[in-house]
């Protein structure tokens, strides 16, 4: 696993929590944009947002239902397939995010083709809003069996109440012991937590300046975060 290798090497110059975490909220914020409320990375907002639909009316309301299940299924299939390969001896974290990157990749081709979506329910909305959302389904699944030291990139709640939590006690009165564990916490979620809204505010002037051709970039990011997975592999001291 990623966290093995971390913790058994010495520090390597790229770290896919920053890049994974970029592409949480470059592909949510304009997932959202271009689908009307569809939120592709994370699940809560969903419900929100199907709740919304059914009271205004709005369109979309059957791309936003069809999001959870689709999302649920992809994590199940993840994990399962994570596992056979752990089995097998394949490079299943190398692998799954190989998976992600051409699911964000087939995501840009749609949004290409057959962008802009006035009507998010129409079939090619439906499809392209279900790659992402697959692809994102991925991101979640692999930082939770291979990355689950690191601050979540999808969701950043937690996040930021534990900094702040962190910040409230290296102010006042945390143990002198404790304050070298709660700086580099505080640091490796603050990492994330501006990465997030990184992607976030580059996605909105990418949606205002060009429309779905910003759904070029994440795959490009994705292929980021592999290359970082594997400068963390690498330089991983052996046993």
């Amino acid at each position: 696993m990623l966290a093995e290798a971390r913790r058994g090497s010495t520090p390597a110059r790229l770290q896919p929590a920053p890049f994974l975490a970029f592409l949480g909220g470059y592909v949510d914020t304009l997932g959202f944009l271009s689908l009307h409320g569809l939120f592709t990375a994370h699940v809560t907002g969903n419900f929100v947002t199907i709740g919304a639909a059914l009271a205004l009316g709005s369109s979309g309301i059957l791309t936003k239902l069809l999001a959870l299940p689709v999302f649920c299924i992809v994590v199940i299939a993840t994990r399962l397939v994570g596992r056979w390969m752990e089995q097998h001896k394949l490079p299943d974290l190398r692998i799954l995010l190989w998976a992600e990157i051409l699911l964000l990749a087939l995501g840009a081709v749609l949004a290409l083709r057959f962008g802009p979506f006035p009507n998010s329910d129409a079939p090619p909305a439906m499809l392209f809003g279900m790659v992402l959302v697959s692809a994102m389904a991925i991101q979640n699944a692999v930082h939770r069996t291979h990355m689950a030291s690191d601050a979540p990139s999808t969701l950043m709640t937690g996040s930021t109440t534990q900094i702040l939590v962190d910040l409230v006690d290296l102010l006042h009165g945390a143990a002198p012991e404790t304050r070298p564990a709660l700086r580099a916490r505080a640091l490796r979620l603050s990492r994330s937590l501006g990465a997030f809204a990184l992607g976030c505010g580059i996605a909105a002037g990418a949606y205002v300046a060009v429309g779905n051709g910003g759904f070029v970039l994440p795959p490009l990011v994705a292929f980021l975060a592999w290359l970082a997975t594997e400068s963390v592999r690498r330089n991983a001291k052996p046993a």
